[in-house]
């Protein structure tokens, strides 16, 4: 009856793995409902949309499975030639066929070696090649987002898309995918020659089969949850710190330290809780696996010592030393692959994770596209006309009620009034950064709705209150990286907008290191920058948001200067809250909650003593008492 003790093991095991599953299922805990344009999707889409990028590079992937097959043969012929020589170990033979036995197993492994080395070159190269082109995708169509839908995506969870979710991508390519096929030829291979050595041994090898797929598709289910959690709590702590990493001067003047430590503490606890899970339910899958695999051992041992020692056939197939010791082998090859699909599927799943979260982002459809028949906006004249305009960042809260004016090319047109009255959103909506709810913008009497938006902002120049300079140079900054600027016209360009006066004190002049957000630069000295950068690069049309707002004085004469000389470029719509910079406008349009209440030039609106002739005393009165 001996022959039944595989079947008593595989009993004892049904009740282990019944007890381990239910521990498991109480351990981890449901997924939370996807947040905003997240969603959870079936490991088949996943595949479908990977498989899109992996399917131009296919003959590399080929050339890689036709290396790995070499490779692989090591794993399936060493075991029957170490059994092989041990059979001739007990046996009288000739040294030739020894040798001859141990020159053909050395050229197996040579050969294997070979091949794993140029396999492990080719699925490098091809992978980050394929991870190249999708987080170049990725960053591609976050540029194409709109500004209401960057604003409400925290920046750390974008940074986190571009950099940790694909380096976790990257993986599947690189490793996984290559080696889980590998692993698979391994097992069929494995099992196609201890079927061939003994069919009986393989067979109570086998019982032990099931409960392997068993572990894996209940554990599969339980793994993809621990790692959405996992980068969940990735991109909240990277969101977190994105945020208060760029605001520490204000948390330092606050004297908010505690309190962000302890916001960062239990984010911090969050995500650890979320790895300890993950570890879990890895710690219990492996060391399942590994429990299989000494049970077969156990009973290898158990049957062929019986069989080989007794001389007892095991259901009619007899049993060698060399039997044994190769089934021994192979049952090692046989679970060493299979441990490995268990430390590979860890990683799938988190590659996996990390694919859905990059995919649901990349499904974020932008608000603002170009329509079908949009053509290139080429030359512009610069007449600006705002026609029956309606707009609301939230549905039915007006910010612009009804509002029309005109422009005409080469004026200059100042908007003012309280905050909140929509000046800022005027200037958005030309710049097409938001689209109208009603009315029409027209740019030399065509609505800008039918040009390409890139062509519409190619014409536009925008200096803002918060002037962004990027980390690098100051030449840099001025050119964008456009190539072809010569080093003349950007002095004559800074020159012109009175950016001379800092920068021919600079040590290293236009090659001038600048910090992150140019925090090694004044203000005003930030806004001369701008200034230059916009001019430099010719628009028809300039706008100019707040540039003078928390300008000191003598900056601001400077700045004024630059404006005055600005005015003759092109059209140009100004909104400031000092009045004093809008006098030379040639048209003054203020506005209160969204409505036109009066317009004209400077002097006109002082004899109407309405808002703006108030407006303007009040700040008088101010600069009087300063």
């Amino acid at each position: 009856m001996y022959e039944f003790f595989p079947l008593l093991v595989v009993g004892a095991l049904a009740g282990v793995f019944s007890v381990i599953f239910i521990v498991a299922f109480l351990t981890i805990k449901n997924d939370k409902a996807a947040i905003g344009f997240e969603r959870n999707m079936q490991d088949s889409e996943i595949v479908r949309r990977l498989f899109v990028y992996a399917k131009p590079h296919w003959r590399s992937f080929l050339a890689v499975l036709l290396v790995m097959l070499f490779s692989i043969a090591y794993d399936i012929i060493s075991p029957m030639m170490i059994g092989y020589i041990e059979q001739m170990l007990v046996e009288d033979f000739p040294m030739s066929r020894l040798f001859a036995a141990v020159g053909v197993y050395a050229g197996i492994l040579i050969v294997s070696l070979i091949c794993t080395y140029i396999q492990s070159i080719l699925l490098q190269k091809t992978g980050q090649r394929i991870i190249s082109e999708m987080r170049e995708d990725l960053f591609v169509h976050i540029e194409s987002l709109s500004h209401s839908q960057l604003h409400s995506i925290p920046v750390g969870k974008l940074v986190t898309r571009v950099t940790n979710d694909t380096n976790a991508v990257s993986m599947l390519f690189t490793n996984i995918i290559v080696n889980l096929l590998k692993n698979c030829f391994v097992v069929i291979g494995v099992l196609a020659a201890m079927l061939a050595l003994n069919y009986a041994l393989t067979l109570m090898i086998l019982c032990f089969a099931p409960f392997i797929v068993l572990f894996t598709v209940i554990f599969r289910k339980f793994s993809r949850k621990a790692y959405r959690k996992v980068k969940d709590g990735t991109t909240d702590i990277n969101t977190f710190l994105s945020e208060h990493l760029s605001g520490m001067k204000i948390i330092q003047i606050f004297n908010r330290e505690q309190r962000k430590r302890e916001e960062f503490e239990r984010k911090n606890s969050t995500l650890g809780r979320a790895k300890h899970q993950q570890i879990l339910v890895f710690g219990i899958f492996r060391p399942l696996v590994y429990m299989l695999y000494i049970s077969s051992v156990m009973c290898l041992l158990y049957l062929g010592g019986r069989g080989y020692i007794k001389d007892t056939p095991f259901f009619g197939q007899v049993i060698t030393g060399g039997t044994v010791v190769s089934f021994y082998l192979y049952i090692s090859k046989f679970f060493n692959p299979i441990q490995s699909l268990a430390e590979q599927f860890n990683w799938l799943q988190s590659a996996f994770a990390s694919a859905e979260k990059i995919f649901t982002l990349m499904d974020l459809q932008p608000e603002l596209v170009d329509a079908p028949d949009a053509t290139e906006l080429e030359q512009v004249q610069g007449t600006i006309e705002f026609r029956n305009v309606w707009f609301a960042y939230q549905p039915d809260e007006w910010v612009l009620q009804d509002v029309s004016f005109t422009v005409p090319a080469g004026q200059t047109a100042a908007f003012v009034g309280a905050t909140g009255s929509g000046k800022t959103t005027i200037l958005s909506l030309l710049c097409r950064n938001y689209e109208p709810q009603r009315g029409q913008i027209l740019i030399d009497g065509v609505d800008i709705r039918t040009y390409t938006m890139s062509s519409v902002r190619r014409h536009i120049g925008q200096m803002l209150q918060d002037v962004f300079l990027f980390a690098g140079t100051v030449r840099s900054n001025l050119v964008l990286r456009e190539e072809g600027i010569p080093e003349e016209r950007i002095l004559e360009v800074c020159r012109y907008v009175n950016a001379d006066s800092f920068l021919n004190r600079l040590k290293d002049g236009l090659d001038e290191e600048v910090r992150e957000r140019g925090n090694n630069f004044s203000a005003g000295q930030r806004q001369l920058l701008s200034f230059a950068r916009t001019v430099l690069h010719r628009p028809d049309i300039l706008i100019l948001d707040e540039a003078t707002a928390n300008i000191d004085t003598e900056t601001e004469v400077l700045i004024q200067d630059s404006l005055d000389k600005m005015m003759q470029i092109g059209t140009m719509l100004i909104v400031a809250h000092r009045l004093s910079t809008v006098r030379g406008a040639d048209q003054i349009i203020v506005l209160s909650h969204g409505k036109i209440v009066e317009r004209g030039t400077h002097a006109e609106l002082l004899e109407q003593r309405g808002r703006y002739y108030r407006l303007y005393r009040l700040q008088e009165q101010k600069q009087a008492h300063a």
